[in-house]
Protein backbone atom coordinates (compact mmCIF):
# COMPACT_ATOMS: atom_id res chain seq x y z
CA UNK A 1 0.00 0.00 0.00
CA UNK A 2 2.85 2.36 0.92
CA UNK A 3 4.55 1.73 -2.43
CA UNK A 4 1.29 2.48 -4.24
CA UNK A 5 0.94 5.80 -2.43
CA UNK A 6 4.53 6.74 -3.26
CA UNK A 7 3.92 5.83 -6.89
CA UNK A 8 0.75 7.94 -7.01
CA UNK A 9 2.54 10.92 -5.42
CA UNK A 10 5.35 10.68 -7.95
CA UNK A 11 2.85 10.35 -10.78
CA UNK A 12 1.02 13.46 -9.58
CA UNK A 13 4.24 15.44 -9.53
CA UNK A 14 5.22 14.25 -12.98
CA UNK A 15 1.80 15.32 -14.18
CA UNK A 16 2.26 18.80 -12.67
CA UNK A 17 5.65 19.11 -14.35
CA UNK A 18 4.02 18.19 -17.63
CA UNK A 19 2.15 21.50 -17.34
CA UNK A 20 4.97 23.73 -18.57
CA UNK A 21 6.86 25.03 -15.51
CA UNK A 22 9.82 26.38 -17.49
CA UNK A 23 8.93 29.95 -16.53
CA UNK A 24 8.28 29.30 -12.83
CA UNK A 25 10.87 28.65 -10.12
CA UNK A 26 9.60 27.42 -6.75
CA UNK A 27 12.01 28.25 -3.91
CA UNK A 28 11.58 26.94 -0.35
CA UNK A 29 13.81 28.59 2.25
CA UNK A 30 14.05 29.40 5.96
CA UNK A 31 12.12 32.43 7.24
CA UNK A 32 14.07 35.72 7.19
CA UNK A 33 16.99 34.02 5.47
CA UNK A 34 17.49 36.22 2.42
CA UNK A 35 17.46 39.81 1.26
CA UNK A 36 14.16 39.56 -0.58
CA UNK A 37 15.10 42.42 -2.91
CA UNK A 38 17.46 40.01 -4.69
CA UNK A 39 14.52 37.88 -5.87
CA UNK A 40 13.28 40.21 -8.64
CA UNK A 41 16.93 40.88 -9.49
CA UNK A 42 17.41 37.16 -10.07
CA UNK A 43 14.46 37.13 -12.45
CA UNK A 44 16.03 39.93 -14.50
CA UNK A 45 19.51 38.36 -14.36
CA UNK A 46 18.19 34.95 -15.41
CA UNK A 47 16.56 36.45 -18.50
CA UNK A 48 19.78 38.29 -19.34
CA UNK A 49 21.83 35.10 -19.02
CA UNK A 50 19.48 32.66 -20.74
CA UNK A 51 17.10 34.74 -22.82
CA UNK A 52 14.23 33.08 -20.93
CA UNK A 53 11.75 34.56 -18.47
CA UNK A 54 11.16 33.10 -15.02
CA UNK A 55 8.89 34.01 -12.10
CA UNK A 56 10.02 33.06 -8.59
CA UNK A 57 7.44 31.64 -6.18
CA UNK A 58 9.16 32.09 -2.82
CA UNK A 59 7.91 30.19 0.26
CA UNK A 60 9.39 29.73 3.74
CA UNK A 61 9.54 27.15 6.53
CA UNK A 62 10.67 27.20 10.18
CA UNK A 63 11.35 23.50 10.82
CA UNK A 64 13.61 21.19 8.83
CA UNK A 65 11.30 18.25 9.20
CA UNK A 66 8.33 20.21 7.85
CA UNK A 67 10.21 20.86 4.64
CA UNK A 68 11.49 17.28 4.45
CA UNK A 69 8.04 15.79 4.92
CA UNK A 70 6.69 17.66 1.92
CA UNK A 71 9.59 16.49 -0.23
CA UNK A 72 9.44 12.88 0.97
CA UNK A 73 5.70 12.57 0.44
CA UNK A 74 5.80 14.32 -2.92
CA UNK A 75 3.31 16.95 -1.77
CA UNK A 76 5.23 19.81 -3.40
CA UNK A 77 7.30 20.14 -6.56
CA UNK A 78 9.83 22.61 -5.15
CA UNK A 79 12.75 23.34 -7.46
CA UNK A 80 15.30 24.48 -4.89
CA UNK A 81 15.27 24.23 -1.08
CA UNK A 82 17.69 25.03 1.76
CA UNK A 83 17.90 22.23 4.37
CA UNK A 84 20.39 21.83 7.21
CA UNK A 85 23.40 19.53 7.15
CA UNK A 86 21.86 16.41 8.70
CA UNK A 87 18.76 16.76 6.51
CA UNK A 88 20.94 17.00 3.40
CA UNK A 89 22.51 13.77 4.61
CA UNK A 90 19.11 12.11 5.03
CA UNK A 91 17.94 13.32 1.62
CA UNK A 92 21.06 11.92 -0.03
CA UNK A 93 20.63 8.56 1.67
CA UNK A 94 16.99 8.42 0.57
CA UNK A 95 17.76 9.39 -3.03
CA UNK A 96 15.75 12.62 -2.85
CA UNK A 97 18.25 14.94 -4.54
CA UNK A 98 19.44 15.66 -8.07
CA UNK A 99 23.08 16.48 -8.84
CA UNK A 100 23.76 20.18 -9.44
CA UNK A 101 25.06 20.75 -12.95
CA UNK A 102 27.78 23.44 -13.04
CA UNK A 103 27.53 24.13 -16.78
CA UNK A 104 26.26 27.70 -17.15
CA UNK A 105 27.42 28.38 -20.68
CA UNK A 106 28.87 31.90 -20.91
CA UNK A 107 27.78 32.74 -17.37
CA UNK A 108 30.57 32.49 -14.75
CA UNK A 109 30.43 29.55 -12.35
CA UNK A 110 30.24 31.47 -9.07
CA UNK A 111 29.62 28.29 -7.08
CA UNK A 112 32.98 26.63 -7.53
CA UNK A 113 34.89 29.90 -7.84
CA UNK A 114 33.80 31.21 -4.44
CA UNK A 115 32.81 28.35 -2.13
CA UNK A 116 35.08 28.31 0.94
CA UNK A 117 37.51 25.36 1.00
CA UNK A 118 36.46 24.78 4.61
CA UNK A 119 32.80 24.45 3.67
CA UNK A 120 33.71 22.13 0.80
CA UNK A 121 35.70 19.89 3.16
CA UNK A 122 32.81 19.78 5.64
CA UNK A 123 30.34 18.79 2.93
CA UNK A 124 32.79 16.04 1.94
CA UNK A 125 32.12 14.56 5.40
CA UNK A 126 28.35 14.41 4.91
CA UNK A 127 27.45 10.74 4.68
CA UNK A 128 25.44 10.16 1.55
CA UNK A 129 25.53 6.43 0.76
CA UNK A 130 28.47 6.80 -1.60
CA UNK A 131 27.39 10.20 -2.96
CA UNK A 132 29.50 13.30 -2.37
CA UNK A 133 27.33 16.06 -0.91
CA UNK A 134 29.28 18.69 -2.84
CA UNK A 135 27.81 17.27 -6.05
CA UNK A 136 24.25 17.55 -4.73
CA UNK A 137 24.34 20.64 -2.48
CA UNK A 138 25.99 24.05 -2.19
CA UNK A 139 26.68 25.66 1.17
CA UNK A 140 24.63 28.78 1.95
CA UNK A 141 25.11 29.82 5.61
CA UNK A 142 26.94 28.30 8.59
CA UNK A 143 27.69 28.87 12.26
CA UNK A 144 28.71 27.30 15.58
CA UNK A 145 27.05 26.07 18.78
CA UNK A 146 28.38 27.49 22.03
CA UNK A 147 27.73 29.35 25.27
CA UNK A 148 26.31 32.87 25.49
CA UNK A 149 26.93 34.45 28.89
CA UNK A 150 26.52 37.67 30.88
CA UNK A 151 29.94 38.95 31.96
CA UNK A 152 28.40 40.65 35.01
CA UNK A 153 27.57 37.31 36.60
CA UNK A 154 29.70 34.76 34.74
CA UNK A 155 33.48 34.73 34.27
CA UNK A 156 35.16 33.83 30.99
CA UNK A 157 36.75 30.83 32.73
CA UNK A 158 33.36 29.54 33.93
CA UNK A 159 31.91 29.89 30.42
CA UNK A 160 34.85 28.12 28.79
CA UNK A 161 33.50 24.64 29.56
CA UNK A 162 30.22 22.79 29.06
CA UNK A 163 30.42 21.93 32.77
CA UNK A 164 28.88 25.34 33.44
CA UNK A 165 25.45 23.97 32.50
CA UNK A 166 25.27 21.95 35.73
CA UNK A 167 26.85 24.52 38.04
CA UNK A 168 24.30 25.11 40.86
CA UNK A 169 25.59 28.66 41.19
CA UNK A 170 23.51 29.54 38.13
CA UNK A 171 20.27 27.80 39.06
CA UNK A 172 17.27 29.41 37.37
CA UNK A 173 19.48 31.47 35.07
CA UNK A 174 20.23 28.91 32.36
CA UNK A 175 18.44 28.63 29.02
CA UNK A 176 18.88 25.60 26.78
CA UNK A 177 18.03 25.36 23.10
CA UNK A 178 15.08 23.02 22.61
CA UNK A 179 17.15 20.98 20.17
CA UNK A 180 17.93 17.40 21.11
CA UNK A 181 20.54 16.97 18.40
CA UNK A 182 22.56 20.07 19.28
CA UNK A 183 22.44 19.43 23.02
CA UNK A 184 23.39 15.76 22.69
CA UNK A 185 26.39 16.56 20.50
CA UNK A 186 27.91 19.12 22.88
CA UNK A 187 27.37 17.02 25.99
CA UNK A 188 28.80 13.80 24.56
CA UNK A 189 31.89 15.82 23.62
CA UNK A 190 32.18 17.05 27.21
CA UNK A 191 31.61 13.60 28.73
CA UNK A 192 34.28 12.02 26.51
CA UNK A 193 36.78 14.84 26.99
CA UNK A 194 39.40 12.60 28.63
CA UNK A 195 39.18 10.04 25.82
CA UNK A 196 39.48 12.86 23.29
CA UNK A 197 42.57 14.24 25.04
CA UNK A 198 44.13 10.76 25.14
CA UNK A 199 43.45 10.17 21.46
CA UNK A 200 41.16 7.20 22.13
CA UNK A 201 38.42 8.74 20.04
CA UNK A 202 38.10 11.68 17.65
CA UNK A 203 35.44 14.37 17.54
CA UNK A 204 34.24 13.08 14.17
CA UNK A 205 33.91 9.55 15.57
CA UNK A 206 31.89 10.82 18.53
CA UNK A 207 29.32 12.33 16.17
CA UNK A 208 28.61 8.82 14.85
CA UNK A 209 27.95 7.39 18.32
CA UNK A 210 24.22 6.93 18.82
CA UNK A 211 24.63 3.91 21.11
CA UNK A 212 22.42 3.21 24.10
CA UNK A 213 25.43 3.90 26.32
CA UNK A 214 25.99 7.35 24.82
CA UNK A 215 22.31 8.22 25.11
CA UNK A 216 22.21 7.09 28.74
CA UNK A 217 25.32 9.14 29.61
CA UNK A 218 23.95 12.33 28.05
CA UNK A 219 20.54 11.77 29.64
CA UNK A 220 22.13 11.37 33.07
CA UNK A 221 24.10 14.61 32.66
CA UNK A 222 21.08 16.55 31.42
CA UNK A 223 18.92 15.34 34.29
CA UNK A 224 21.43 17.05 36.58
CA UNK A 225 21.06 20.17 34.46
CA UNK A 226 17.26 20.14 34.34
CA UNK A 227 16.57 21.53 37.87
CA UNK A 228 18.77 24.53 37.03
CA UNK A 229 17.10 25.35 33.71
CA UNK A 230 14.91 28.45 33.44
CA UNK A 231 13.57 27.45 30.03
CA UNK A 232 13.91 25.19 27.00
CA UNK A 233 13.64 27.62 24.13
CA UNK A 234 13.57 27.93 20.38
CA UNK A 235 13.53 31.71 20.11
CA UNK A 236 12.91 33.61 23.35
CA UNK A 237 16.21 32.74 25.09
CA UNK A 238 18.21 35.54 23.53
CA UNK A 239 15.59 38.09 24.62
CA UNK A 240 15.75 36.76 28.17
CA UNK A 241 19.53 37.13 28.08
CA UNK A 242 19.37 40.76 26.96
CA UNK A 243 16.92 41.46 29.82
CA UNK A 244 19.23 39.69 32.32
CA UNK A 245 16.58 37.13 33.22
CA UNK A 246 19.10 34.58 32.05
CA UNK A 247 22.86 34.62 32.51
CA UNK A 248 23.82 31.55 30.46
CA UNK A 249 22.44 30.14 27.24
CA UNK A 250 23.40 27.15 25.11
CA UNK A 251 22.94 28.84 21.77
CA UNK A 252 23.96 29.36 18.15
CA UNK A 253 26.46 31.96 17.00
CA UNK A 254 23.90 33.92 14.96
CA UNK A 255 21.72 34.38 18.04
CA UNK A 256 24.85 35.21 20.02
CA UNK A 257 25.70 38.16 17.78
CA UNK A 258 22.09 39.39 17.70
CA UNK A 259 21.73 39.21 21.48
CA UNK A 260 25.08 40.93 22.11
CA UNK A 261 24.09 43.85 19.86
CA UNK A 262 20.67 44.19 21.49
CA UNK A 263 22.09 43.91 25.00
CA UNK A 264 24.78 46.53 24.35
CA UNK A 265 22.05 49.11 23.67
CA UNK A 266 20.80 48.72 27.25
CA UNK A 267 24.22 48.45 28.89
CA UNK A 268 24.35 44.65 29.20
CA UNK A 269 27.56 42.88 28.16
CA UNK A 270 26.90 39.49 26.57
CA UNK A 271 29.70 37.36 25.17
CA UNK A 272 29.71 34.14 23.15
CA UNK A 273 32.32 31.40 23.41
CA UNK A 274 32.92 27.92 22.00
CA UNK A 275 33.88 25.73 25.01
CA UNK A 276 37.36 24.27 25.23
CA UNK A 277 36.30 20.60 25.14
CA UNK A 278 34.95 21.00 21.60
CA UNK A 279 31.75 21.99 19.82
CA UNK A 280 29.78 21.51 16.62
CA UNK A 281 29.41 23.62 13.52
CA UNK A 282 26.19 23.66 11.49
CA UNK A 283 25.46 24.33 7.82
CA UNK A 284 22.53 25.06 5.55
CA UNK A 285 22.82 24.48 1.83
CA UNK A 286 20.91 24.73 -1.44
CA UNK A 287 19.70 21.48 -3.02
CA UNK A 288 17.51 20.49 -5.96
CA UNK A 289 14.87 17.88 -4.96
CA UNK A 290 14.38 14.92 -7.27
CA UNK A 291 10.80 16.04 -8.06
CA UNK A 292 11.87 19.53 -9.18
CA UNK A 293 10.18 20.71 -12.36
CA UNK A 294 12.56 23.55 -13.30
CA UNK A 295 16.04 22.19 -12.77
CA UNK A 296 17.65 24.73 -15.10
CA UNK A 297 16.36 27.78 -13.22
CA UNK A 298 17.17 26.06 -9.92
CA UNK A 299 20.85 25.68 -10.74
CA UNK A 300 21.00 29.29 -11.96
CA UNK A 301 19.39 30.38 -8.67
CA UNK A 302 22.13 28.60 -6.70
CA UNK A 303 24.78 30.16 -8.91
CA UNK A 304 23.25 33.62 -8.44
CA UNK A 305 23.16 33.14 -4.65
CA UNK A 306 26.90 32.39 -4.81
CA UNK A 307 27.72 35.69 -6.55
CA UNK A 308 29.81 37.78 -4.09
CA UNK A 309 27.68 40.94 -4.19
CA UNK A 310 24.52 38.90 -3.57
CA UNK A 311 26.26 37.00 -0.78
CA UNK A 312 27.19 40.24 0.97
CA UNK A 313 23.66 41.60 0.76
CA UNK A 314 22.15 38.39 2.14
CA UNK A 315 24.60 38.37 5.05
CA UNK A 316 23.93 42.04 5.81
CA UNK A 317 20.19 41.43 6.05
CA UNK A 318 20.10 38.04 7.78
CA UNK A 319 23.06 38.39 10.14
CA UNK A 320 24.26 34.86 9.43
CA UNK A 321 27.62 33.93 7.90
CA UNK A 322 27.90 32.88 4.27
CA UNK A 323 29.66 29.77 2.99
CA UNK A 324 31.38 31.97 0.41
CA UNK A 325 35.14 32.42 0.67
CA UNK A 326 35.28 35.06 -2.07
CA UNK A 327 37.87 37.86 -1.64
CA UNK A 328 35.05 40.41 -1.82
CA UNK A 329 33.36 38.75 1.15
CA UNK A 330 36.58 38.78 3.16
CA UNK A 331 37.04 42.46 2.44
CA UNK A 332 33.43 43.31 3.27
CA UNK A 333 33.55 41.74 6.72
CA UNK A 334 37.02 42.82 7.79
CA UNK A 335 36.62 45.08 10.84
CA UNK A 336 39.62 46.81 12.41
CA UNK A 337 37.85 47.06 15.77
CA UNK A 338 38.67 43.36 16.33
CA UNK A 339 42.01 41.71 17.02
CA UNK A 340 43.65 39.81 14.11
CA UNK A 341 42.76 36.11 13.89
CA UNK A 342 43.71 33.25 11.57
CA UNK A 343 41.00 32.68 8.95
CA UNK A 344 43.23 30.86 6.46
CA UNK A 345 41.11 27.72 6.82
CA UNK A 346 38.14 29.63 5.40
CA UNK A 347 39.51 32.24 2.99
CA UNK A 348 42.86 30.73 2.01
CA UNK A 349 46.55 31.17 2.92
CA UNK A 350 46.48 34.96 2.55
CA UNK A 351 44.02 35.25 5.47
CA UNK A 352 46.31 34.29 8.37
CA UNK A 353 45.84 37.63 10.15
CA UNK A 354 42.39 39.13 9.63
CA UNK A 355 40.53 41.59 11.86
CA UNK A 356 37.05 40.06 12.01
CA UNK A 357 34.32 39.20 14.52
CA UNK A 358 35.48 35.88 16.03
CA UNK A 359 31.90 34.87 16.81
CA UNK A 360 31.00 34.96 13.13
CA UNK A 361 34.37 33.73 11.89
CA UNK A 362 36.11 31.66 14.61
CA UNK A 363 39.90 31.55 14.70
CA UNK A 364 41.51 28.47 13.16
CA UNK A 365 42.60 27.31 16.63
CA UNK A 366 38.93 27.19 17.66
CA UNK A 367 37.77 25.49 14.45
CA UNK A 368 40.37 22.78 15.09
CA UNK A 369 38.24 21.82 18.13
CA UNK A 370 35.03 21.52 16.13
CA UNK A 371 33.11 18.77 14.40
CA UNK A 372 29.79 18.36 12.61
CA UNK A 373 26.60 16.44 13.34
CA UNK A 374 25.08 13.63 11.32
CA UNK A 375 21.66 12.17 10.67
CA UNK A 376 20.76 9.49 13.22
CA UNK A 377 18.78 7.49 10.67
CA UNK A 378 16.88 4.63 12.29
CA UNK A 379 18.14 5.76 15.71
CA UNK A 380 16.33 9.11 15.53
CA UNK A 381 13.35 7.86 17.62
CA UNK A 382 15.78 7.01 20.44
CA UNK A 383 17.13 10.57 20.34
CA UNK A 384 13.61 12.02 20.44
CA UNK A 385 12.58 9.75 23.30
CA UNK A 386 15.67 10.70 25.30
CA UNK A 387 14.86 14.38 24.87
CA UNK A 388 11.26 13.84 25.97
CA UNK A 389 12.43 12.07 29.12
CA UNK A 390 14.88 14.86 29.92
CA UNK A 391 12.40 17.69 29.56
CA UNK A 392 9.41 15.79 30.90
CA UNK A 393 5.92 17.21 30.89
CA UNK A 394 6.24 19.21 34.08
CA UNK A 395 7.35 22.67 33.04
CA UNK A 396 8.78 24.63 35.96
CA UNK A 397 7.06 27.73 37.28
CA UNK A 398 9.89 29.84 35.91
CA UNK A 399 9.48 28.29 32.48
CA UNK A 400 5.75 29.00 32.46
CA UNK A 401 6.34 32.56 33.63
CA UNK A 402 8.98 33.16 30.96
CA UNK A 403 6.83 31.73 28.16
CA UNK A 404 3.75 33.74 29.18
CA UNK A 405 5.76 36.93 29.65
CA UNK A 406 7.40 36.44 26.28
CA UNK A 407 4.08 35.93 24.49
CA UNK A 408 2.56 39.02 26.10
CA UNK A 409 5.61 41.11 25.25
CA UNK A 410 5.67 39.74 21.73
CA UNK A 411 2.05 40.74 21.13
CA UNK A 412 2.62 44.17 22.63
CA UNK A 413 5.66 45.12 20.56
CA UNK A 414 5.26 43.00 17.44
CA UNK A 415 4.94 45.86 14.98
CA UNK A 416 7.54 48.10 16.64
CA UNK A 417 9.99 45.26 17.07
CA UNK A 418 9.60 44.17 13.48
CA UNK A 419 10.33 47.65 12.17
CA UNK A 420 13.28 48.07 14.50
CA UNK A 421 14.80 44.78 13.39
CA UNK A 422 14.47 45.73 9.78
CA UNK A 423 16.19 49.05 10.46
CA UNK A 424 19.09 47.25 12.11
CA UNK A 425 19.19 44.52 9.44
CA UNK A 426 19.15 41.98 12.23
CA UNK A 427 16.14 39.79 11.51
CA UNK A 428 17.82 36.64 12.75
CA UNK A 429 15.53 33.67 13.13
CA UNK A 430 16.60 30.54 15.02
CA UNK A 431 17.26 27.37 13.11
CA UNK A 432 14.77 24.87 14.51
CA UNK A 433 16.72 21.66 14.04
Amino acid sequence: MKKILIFLAAAALLSSCAQDRSQVLKVYNWSDYIDESVIPEFEQWYEQQTGEKVKVIYQTFDINETMLSKIEKGHEDYDVVCPSDYIIERMLKNDLLLPIDRDFGDTPNYIDANLSPYIRSCFDKIIGSGKNANDYSVGYMWGTTGIMYNTKYVTAEEASTWEILRNPKFAGKIFIKDSARDVFSQIIIYLRRDDLAAGKVTLDELMLDSSDEAIAAVESFMKEVKPLVAGWEADFGKDQMTQERGWISLNWSGDGVWAAEEAAEVGVDLQYVCPKEGFTVWFDGWVIPKYACNVKAAKYWINFMSRPDIVIRNVDVTGYVSASGAPEVLEAFTDDSYEPIDLSYFFGPEATSVCANPVLYPDKADIDRSTQEHDWGDRTPELVEMWSRIKGDNASGMTVFVVVAFIVALLAVAVIGRLAKRRRNAGRKPRRR
